[in-house]
């Protein structure tokens, strides 16, 4: 084994592991905090919902968290690429996949491996389940059995039976035909299919095909034995034989000529470059067997330079992925309590993923490549956050349509704001931050090269393509913690390293340096020493000397002093009158940010004028317009003093010289989240709901209101972003895990491609 297989087997095990095994755990929704609680969560309180059950089933999804449970079922005949592993050993899979539920759509998941081979046996064992849950997610169940179990349990089950297999990948594959059809011209009626493989995934593909528009007539499917064709008929199952083409033909290759479109789900090297010549001007390959598809996309496009090229893998354009669709799909079905996840919910979250392509993406993608519709952007990026709020509502509303919806929803632009505040409650905040920051290439320096938490984000910023890492540490400290972290990462090979006790730039550090402070005080022999021993002096210097692009530190020392250090060194952006701190808050309400939450004691009106401007650009980044609350004691007026006339004073110049700035204030904290306290005092305001930007009038407040809403609310917080820095500086909490490490160096990266 590769040390680097050795090493990703090692991480995957200790993840799984640590810090308890497992990736769920069932959470209470409400408090048992007292006799009273508990008599209402159980016994006698508990009885009163069980009778309205009773009486009308329909209440269970009022009264029991069903409506949002989806049960991820399993008997591991068919787990990845391990094959027939067993149930037992298809837990971790199962349990990615019910975290995958929940953090893509917010949706409560279960997983459940039933030891049981025999198709009738795992149908009776799954069909009883009905009253449990709102939905069933079939998994890594093998062909032809799947087909089976599947139309079994859609028959006998009132809840949506889904086999994420088959029905995930089509709908993708349709998406991408879809557009695909578009862009070259083609009716996807006339159009010519070939497929190599017959499994669960290629017929569902087919079927979801001709459901978009496709004729079967037109589909020639090829299995391991070779064309599916009706001199087979005593060889294939129903399934298969319902794509028997009447031909003498019997490969693949021999029904390639003139073919628009190849889908492959089936090995490696299946189709082979003799195989595309013949097909038809600008083919659609859709290669998607992995980790090898069926063809290299750097092949095929050798081949056939007019290709478009889709795959399973992430690391190429246009990947075809599944959760681009079973979250958003269940979200959907479970909001209108559909009984049944049908042919037109399925097309409807094809069209709506084909659609979303066609609008301008939020960050270019993975691969450098821009978020605009074309060969290379056939398909939406799996984490683009529209997902949500395109197919969730599509899927409802096909449901209604179609009749099977038992809730219909009545108001759709509150189901929408719904979406939409849950798409900023999770942590997939952070995603146009990374996806801006990837491929670009940029370098972060890092100014405590050597912790433990700086070397393992640098092995995923690597990893992830945000940007090239620049570590300030001793050399062979650095390696002797790599090897003793297991990270496969080297200095020199991987990543750069400014050595503090040997750096052949030193000369040049000290002579920059000191022209910079040399009027402040500070004398050569102290300048020497300072770029000797101060690695945030030192890493501020790489920045300005444009040998980094962006700059981390303080995980060692004081904020204030790694401030003083960056503002000496880097400077001040022209707009800005001082540095100040925003903080991110993602808690379960939604995500709030806070500021100044660390530099200015007690700034005045101006400065938080720029303060709150510069807040408003930075959540810009994250693709979230702000909405800022101006805190104080006093709600409008109600009571006079220092802070709060000084905060009436922000509003006023705000209004100036930001009209469009959504603003209200100056308020208490519990105006700024509830509209109807807010109501009370001013009914015309612009700013609806709950505000986002927190902006306080001193460092007291805002710094104790931030510690306590992160441990009261278990939040997880992002930042501090430094603001108001000449080029991209920030300074890390002490107590920041690797993860924060790598959301900082995404936020510094991506604020070095917007310089």
């Amino acid at each position: 084994m590769s040390n680097d297989n050795s090493s990703l087997r090692d991480a995957a095990l200790h993840f799984h592991e640590h810090p308890r095994p497992g990736k769920l755990e069932i959470v209470a929704t409400k408090p048992l905090a007292n006799t009273r609680d508990l008599s209402l969560a159980y016994s006698p309180g508990v009885a009163i919902p069980c009778e309205e059950i009773a009486a009308d089933p329909q209440a269970a999804y009022k009264y029991t968290s069903k409506g949002n449970l989806v049960a991820v079922i399993s008997n591991g005949t068919a787990v990845l690429g391990l094959g027939n592993i067993g149930a037992l050993a298809s837990k971790p899979v199962m349990e990615g996949k019910a975290v995958l539920f929940k953090k893509f759509a917010g949706i409560d998941s279960i997983d459940i491996e039933v030891n049981e081979q025999d198709p009738k046996r795992f149908i009776e064992i799954v069909a009883p389940l009905e009253p449990s849950f709102g939905g069933v997610n079939l998994e890594d169940i093998k062909a032809p059995e799947c087909f089976e179990i599947e139309e079994a349990l859609r028959e006998r089950m009132n809840i949506p039976v889904f086999h994420d297999d088959q029905h995930g990948t089509a709908i993708i594959v349709a998406a991408a035909v879809i557009n695909a059809m578009k862009l070259v011209g083609k009716d996807i009626a006339s159009v010519k299919i070939v497929t190599s493989g017959a499994g669960a995934a290629a017929i569902a593909c087919m079927n979801m095909l001709i459901a978009v528009g496709a004729r079967r007539e037109n589909i020639w499917i090829a299995d391991s034995k070779g064309l599916v064709t009706t001199a087979r008929h005593n060889t294939v199952d129903r399934w298969r034989g319902a794509f028997a083409q009447d031909t003498d033909a019997t490969e693949l290759s021999e029904v390639m000529a003139g073919a628009d479109i190849y889908v492959g789900l089936s090995k490696a090297g299946a189709l082979k470059p003799e195989m595309m010549k013949d097909m038809a001007p600008n083919p659609l390959i859709l290669a998607l067997s992995n980790p090898i598809p069926e063809i290299m996309p750097e092949l095929a496009r050798e081949t056939r330079p007019d290709a478009l090229i889709c795959t399973g893998r992430s690391d190429y354009p246009n990947q075809v992925n599944n959760v681009l669709c079973f979250p958003f799909l269940f979200r959907g079905a479970l909001d209108c309590g559909a009984t049944v996840i049908n042919e037109a919910m399925k097309a409807a979250a094809a069209e709506a993923i084909a659609r979303l392509a066609h609008e301008p993406g939020l960050e270019a993608t993975a691969h450098g490549v821009p978020a605009i519709f074309g060969r290379d952007y056939l398909i939406p990026n799996p984490f683009d956050q529209r997902l949500i709020l395109r197919i969730a509502p599509a899927v409802a509303k096909s449901a209604m349509d179609t009749g099977v919806a038992q809730r219909p929803i009545a108001d759709w632009a509150a189901y929408r704001d719904q979406l939409n505040r849950f798409v900023f409650r999770s942590g997939l905040v952070m995603k146009p931050m990374i996806e801006r920051a990837q491929g670009q290439g940029k370098t972060i320096a890092f100014v405590d090269g050597e912790d433990e938490r700086v070397l393992r984000a640098t092995q995923v910023i690597l990893e992830d393509g945000i940007g090239h890492p620049l570590l300030i540490g001793r050399p062979s400290v650095i390696s002797q913690r790599l090897e003793r972290f297991g990270l496969t990462i080297r200095p020199g090979k991987d990543f750069a390293v400014i050595n503090p006790e040997d750096d052949p730039r030193y000369r040049d550090y000290v002579a920059d340096f000191h022209e910079l402070v040399g009027r402040k005080g500070v004398t050569a022999d102290t300048a020497r020493t300072i770029v000797r021993t101060n690695t945030t002096v030192i890493g501020a210097l790489a920045v300005r000397r444009g040998e980094a692009d962006a700059l981390i530190c303080g995980l060692q020392g004081r904020f204030i002093k790694h401030a003083r250090d960056i503002q000496s060194v880097i400077g001040l952006s022209d707009e800005a009158l001082q540095l100040s701190a925003l903080s991110m808050l993602v808690m379960n309400r939604g995500v709030f940010f806070l500021a100044d939450t660390y530099v200015n004691i007690d700034p005045t009106a101006d400065e938080i004028v720029a303060i709150t401007l510069q807040a408003r650009d930075h959540l810009r980044r994250f693709n979230i317009e702000a909405r800022a609350a101006l805190l104080s004691y006093s709600n409008f007026g109600s009571r006079d003093g220092a802070t709060s006339i000084k905060m009436r004073q922000v509003y006023e110049t705000l209004k100036e010289v930001a009209p469009d700035l959504v603003v209200e204030g100056e308020m208490q904290g519990d105006l700024a989240v509830n509209e109807s306290l807010r109501d009370r005092y001013v009914s015309s305001s612009m700013l609806k709901g709950e505000a986002n930007l927190l902006i306080f009038p001193n460092l007291e407040a805002a710094n104790l209101s931030m510690t306590l809403l992160k441990e009261l609310n278990n939040a997880l917080p992002v930042g501090p972003i430094l603001m108001g820095t000449r080029q991209p500086a920030h300074i890390l909490a002490p107590s920041v895990t690797s993860r924060g490490v790598v959301n900082m160096a995404a936020i510094a990266s991506s604020e070095a491609v917007g310089n």
